[in-house]
C-alpha cells in the first residue's frame, strides 16, 4: 500500500489579515502625490465599486487654507473625516475612498464608521512626493509647499490589522494587481492585460 503523502497548506497572502472576508470596502492612503486616486479609480473599473475622492469632501475652508500653503489641523480635517464616514456607511456595495488618512485616530474614525475596513498604503518617500506634487501643481488647491507637512503628520499604519503597504513607485498595473491578490477578489469578467511602465 502506498504511504500517505500529507501535502503542505498552501501559504496565506503575505500581510493578509486572516479569518478577514472580502472587503467591501477600500481606503487608498498615502501623502499627496503617493497615486492614490489613480489607484482608487484602476481598482473600482476592474471591481465595478464606487470610486470617492477625498479631496472632493474639503470644505471650502479648508481648500482655501490649502493653497495658502497653511496645513491642516486636526480640527480643520475633523468635518471632513466626518463627511467621509457618512459616505463610506452609506455604500453597502463595494466602494473605494482615495483618502490620505495620515494618523491612526482618522483611520480608526472610519473603521468605526465601516467595520471591516481595509487600507491600501502606498508608500512614497518625501523627494519623490515633492517631484510629483509639484509637476501637477498647476491648477491643484494642494501647493508643493505642503508636502513636508503631511510627513510630519504621517503615522504609518504598517503594525495595524487589515494594511497592505505597497510600494507607490511601482508601476500602476503591478499596484492593482498586488492589491487585487490581497483583497482576494476575482474582477467582474476578463482581467486587464497587464501594463509594462517603468517605476
Amino acid at each position: 500500500m502506498m504511504p500517505e503523502i500529507n501535502a503542505p497548506a498552501p501559504a496565506p497572502l503575505p500581510d493578509v489579515t486572516p479569518g478577514l472576508p472580502p472587503p467591501a470596502a477600500v481606503v487608498v492612503m498615502g501623502v499627496a502625490g503617493c497615486g492614490k486616486s489613480s489607484l482608487a479609480q484602476a481598482l473600482g473599473a476592474v471591481l465595478g465599486w464606487a470610486v470617492l475622492e477625498g479631496d472632493d469632501f474639503h470644505g471650502a475652508q479648508n481648500k482655501a487654507l490649502m493653497q495658502a500653503g497653511i496645513a491642516l489641523t486636526d480640527a480643520d480635517r475633523a468635518g471632513w473625516l466626518d463627511a467621509l464616514a457618512v459616505e463610506l456607511s452609506g455604500h453597502p456595495g463595494g466602494v473605494l475612498l482615495s483618502c490620505s488618512a495620515l494618523k491612526r485616530a482618522y483611520r480608526e474614525r472610519l473603521r468605526h464608521a465601516r467595520p471591516g475596513l481595509r487600507f491600501l498604503y502606498l508608500d512614497l518617500d518625501e523627494a519623490a512626493a515633492q517631484a510629483r506634487v509639484q509637476a501637477r501643481a498647476l491648477g491643484h488647491f494642494f501647493p508643493p509647499t505642503l508636502v513636508r507637512s503631511q510627513f510630519a503628520a504621517l503615522e504609518p499604519p504598517t503594525a495595524e490589522p487589515g494594511v497592505l503597504r505597497l510600494d507607490a513607485l511601482q508601476s500602476p498595473a503591478a499596484l492593482r494587481e498586488a492589491a487585487l491578490a490581497w483583497l482576494a477578489l476575482v474582477p467582474r469578467g476578463p482581467s486587464e492585460p497587464n501594463e509594462e511602465s517603468t517605476p
